[in-house]
């Protein structure tokens, strides 16, 4: 509860640090760390507290380079400079040391410290607390009122100005809330907002102080002259889109309130230990902590954990203690070069047991001396925790090294509780949970040409590091798990599908090269003859890949209606030409043009490449299960998920996919229509329900109840518009999406939905439901509890809180669906194992499971693997897989 001599301060993070990198001299301390920023920021700090005397505290960081602003302007920020290595490692050794302080810290993904000052300034303004805002930049005077006072920093951090709304009349001659207008007009090159061109400070006030704000300025063009009416009049969406990118956004669901950052002290033994590791002598002698007790504490953990290195080489030393420890190992880290794990080298391994990081380089592992470690390494006993383990049993596993034994995964698990964590990295997640972060891999190694692994004592130092923050982060993680109710969802599903997955990738799936080719060549033959076609309708040759000769072509030599202009020109994407279909014979060739050609390129010469000879011509791909947010897998290196089967020339892409053995047949199990099984379940709809209860086609029921027809008057475009908003409504269709799938008017669609709901009342019930629970709780879940948290939710601007409300529908469904098949895959390579059958699992694909079978073993597998999709996960309706069989894949389906 506020009282009147509550003050809270609000400080930007990053701002400050920024300034103080670049203010202060390099300053090390003796173990090599640059600490200049953050004993510039302790310096700022310090005189501020002592000045302010606050009674709440917050710093507020940037979670990451991306944020709402973003969608909207892609180029926001996009001049700056990447962040100095220097400077970037200094930021977790500030977290640290700001709880030390124990003062309060945040950051949110896809939302600015800038934004989060603004929304708890608001939440304190109307609680009637005084407020503080500490920050070097310019925009957060906005905020300034008769309860915010900013302090901007100048001459580097060492001094501040204080503004209040007066103080900002006296320096701009405008009030708080017009420096948004001021910045709309002016721009700002350091965070690439455009402005007006030509267009500075002195100008822009004037034009304030004349027409009060932009949208008036942009009104009362016809009343300005000369250049700069030209310049406004040519920039009217810059200046618009300036003032949208300056404005701070007030409204960012916080998880936390003011009281929840009340500020009592520092704990003088905490904060001793913190400064004397840092080497901040006069800092200790300022705040006269020269005596106090050195144990380091951050509230979660007792103390850091200190280690010693031991590097293992050729000779005896190291080995014998490895062997020794293994049984108490906590923590194994893999590492290795490159993106694609199939092709990837191994660099070295560290191994963190008690009081030591045992580190060696991959190629010991062929060392006689390593008859230990690889026994441990493959024993699917001793339990193994890690950082990305799919990814080291891949590695392992191609330079014949068995992984066995994998009990946790610190990034599996940090996916899980935030899929859509802005820095996945083993970095990034130290960062999250306020730890000193390690060197990143870029700043090691080097990046691509430039690539080298370090001599052994620098590469052994950055590995132990790494292996000693898995041992840190597992508590945590698994605290956390514990604390969402995902532990289930972890041990019973992500951690043993990730064992499936590494079996079904090293297994590979065989590709025949000879067809691959043939198909090519046919591809391009047709590719030819359509070209042909496409000059003789144009009259004239040109290159049909240059947008630009394209353009030229369509509209100006055949006089096709401009549909969408770009910065180059004439827009001709995809959704143009499908547009200008019905004008020209010659779009349609095009179109073909570009189909052909895609498959030619990506697929057909992409695939060549991939196949791997020393595998027995197989393809491996690379599943991933931390990209998706809702929970589904991604396939690379090659992506064999997005092979298009819409076009029967797509489809016979498939015909190179081939059993290894001879004999053996391809088998295809399909989930039929599953996501809407998922939504009929999660809503409840008596309708939806009755339809797959009674196994009727699902548009055609849908037609039915949507056009109040009889089955036999269900034509062939009512089932086209059903099917389109039945698949609509599991992505979140709008009005417009829709009336874009059937070419029919915005407000055709928008009725055409609305009848939709009024039928199945059920599903509109579910979507008004869910999206209410997700602003009431900031996020939503699958039926076995993933969740997916959605910081746009309660948004003031519409589209991005638009976008969330549809990402709020369509999640649980989407995630359940994921779900249930990953939970298939799990069980049916328990269900093959238990058989002792030879047929194997090859690949997912979306809602699809490849297997190989042999001859002997078809009529079992055609039973066994329906009944297995089909009971992985209780719904109100039954869950439908359909199976298919042949010499290839194409057969399969």
């Amino acid at each position: 509860m506020a009282n009147g001599t509550d003050k809270l301060m609000l400080i930007d993070g990053n701002s400050i640090i920024y300034r103080a990198f670049f203010a202060i001299p390099p300053l090390t301390n003796s173990s090599g760390l640059q600490t200049n920023a953050v004993y510039g920021f302790t310096t700022m700090l310090l005189k501020v507290l002592e000045e302010e005397k606050p009674t709440h505290i917050l710093v507020a960081f940037d979670a990451g380079k991306t944020t709402f602003r973003h969608e909207g302007y892609a180029e926001y920020k996009g001049g700056r400079e990447k962040t100095p290595p220097e400077l970037s490692q200094q930021f977790p050794v500030l977290k640290e040391l700001i709880r030390s302080f124990s003062i309060s810290q945040y950051e949110l993904p896809g939302y600015e410290a800038d934004d989060i000052i603004g929304t708890l300034s608001r939440l304190a303004e109307e609680e009637g607390r005084q407020v503080v805002v500490v920050s070097g930049d310019k925009d957060l005077l906005q905020l300034a009122s008769d309860k915010v006072t900013v302090l901007l920093t100048r001459k580097g951090v060492s001094e501040v100005e204080k503004y209040a709304p007066e103080d900002v009349n006296e320096r701009y001659g405008l009030t708080p809330e017009q420096i948004i207008d001021l910045k709309g007009l002016m721009g700002d090159p350091s965070d690439n907002i455009p402005g007006v061109p030509g267009v500075g400070e002195k100008t822009a006030v004037k034009l304030l102080q004349e027409y009060g704000s932009v949208e008036n300025v942009l009104d009362n063009i016809p009343n300005l002259k000369g250049k700069l009416r030209e310049n406004i009049e040519n920039n009217v969406e810059n200046a618009r889109m300036s003032k949208r990118l300056a404005t701070i956004f007030r409204e960012v669901p916080l998880d936390r309130t003011v009281d929840d950052v009340a500020w009592n002290g520092y704990d003088a033994a905490a904060l001793a230990a913190a400064l004397r590791k840092l080497e901040f002598k006069s800092l200790m002698e300022r705040l006269d902590l020269g005596g106090a007790d050195g144990a380091v504490r951050d509230g979660r953990e007792a103390a850091e954990v200190s280690y010693e290195t031991v590097i293992l080489g050729d000779g005896a030393d190291g080995w014998d203690e490895l062997a020794s420890a293994l049984p108490a190992a906590e923590a194994l880290f893999v590492e290795s070069s490159g993106d694609n794990p199939h092709q990837s080298e191994g660099i070295g391994l560290a191994i963190a047991a008690g009081s030591r990081c045992f580190v060696l380089a991959y190629s010991q592992l062929k060392s006689p001396q390593a008859e230990a470690l690889l026994a441990w390494l493959s024993d699917p006993e001793a339990p193994k925790t890690g950082y990305d383990m799919h990814r080291a049993e891949l590695v392992l596993a191609f330079d014949g090294v068995k992984l066995g034994g994998q009990s946790f995964d610190v990034q599996l698990a940090a996916y899980l509780l935030d899929p859509t964590e802005a820095d996945p990295s083993l970095g990034g997640l130290l960062q999250r949970h306020g730890m000193p972060s390690v060197p990143s891999d870029e700043s090691v190694y080097g990046k691509g040409a430039k690539f080298r692994v370090p001599p052994m004592e620098e590469l052994a130092a950055h590995l132990a590091a790494k292996a000693d923050a898995v041992r840190r982060l597992k508590p945590l993680l698994t605290e956390e798990l514990e604390k969402l109710n995902m532990r289930e969802l972890y041990y019973e599903l992500e951690q043993p599908l990730a064992k499936v997955l590494a079996g079904m990738e090293l297994q590979g799936i065989k590709c025949d090269a000879s067809t691959l080719r043939e198909l090519g060549h046919d591809f391009q033959n047709r590719i030819e003859g359509i070209m042909a076609d496409i000059y003789r309708q144009a009259g004239t040759e040109f290159n049909i890949g240059s947008p630009k000769q394209l353009g030229e072509i369509l509209f100006e030599k055949l006089g096709l209606p401009v549909i969408k202009k770009n910065k180059t020109g004439y827009s001709t994407d995809a959704e143009v030409l499908e547009k200008l279909e019905p004008y020209h014979e010659v779009v349609r060739l095009i179109l073909h043009y570009r189909q052909l050609a895609k498959l030619q390129s990506t697929y057909i010469e992409g695939l060549l490449k991939e196949i791997r000879e020393e595998t027995g011509g197989k393809i491996h791909t690379y599943y991933r299960q931390t990209i998706a947010a809702t929970g589904r897998l991604s396939s690379q290196y090659p992506n064999l998920q997005n092979i298009p089967i819409r076009l029967e020339e797509g489809r016979q892409i498939r015909k190179a996919f081939v059993p290894s053995e001879p004999g053996w047949r391809i088998l295809g199990a399909d989930y039929s229509q599953i996501e809407l099984r998922v939504l009929a379940h999660i809503s409840g709809d008596e309708r939806l329900k009755e339809a797959f209860l009674q196994e009727m086609d699902i548009h055609t029921k849908t037609a039915m109840d949507v056009f109040g027809v009889p089955k036999d008057q269900v034509d062939a475009n009512m089932r086209r518009s059903a099917k389109a908003v039945n698949f609509g409504i599991v992505y979140g269709i709008s009005d417009y999406g829709l009336s874009q799938n059937l070419n029919i008017t915005r407000k055709e669609a928008a009725a055409f939905i609305e009848q939709y709901f009024s039928v199945f009342q059920g599903v509109r019930r579910y979507m008004d439901t869910i999206v209410e629970q997700a602003k009431q709780d900031g996020y939503v879940t699958t039926l076995l509890g993933r969740r997916r948290y959605l910081p746009d939710i309660r948004a003031s601007n519409f589209n991005l809180r638009s976008f969330a409300e549809r990402t709020a529908m369509n999640t649980p469904i989407q995630g359940t669906a994921a779900d249930i098949i990953k939970l298939a895959m799990v069980r049916m390579d328990e269900a093959l194992r238990e058989r002792g059958l030879r047929s194997r699992m090859l690949l997912q694909v979306h809602d699809e499971l490849v297997f190989e079978v042999p001859e002997e073993e078809l009529e079992t597998m055609k039973v066994l693997v329906p009944r297995v999709m089909e009971s992985a996960l209780e719904l109100d309706v039954p869950l439908k897989a359909d199976v298919s069989f042949g010499t290839n894949w194409y057969e399969a389906k």
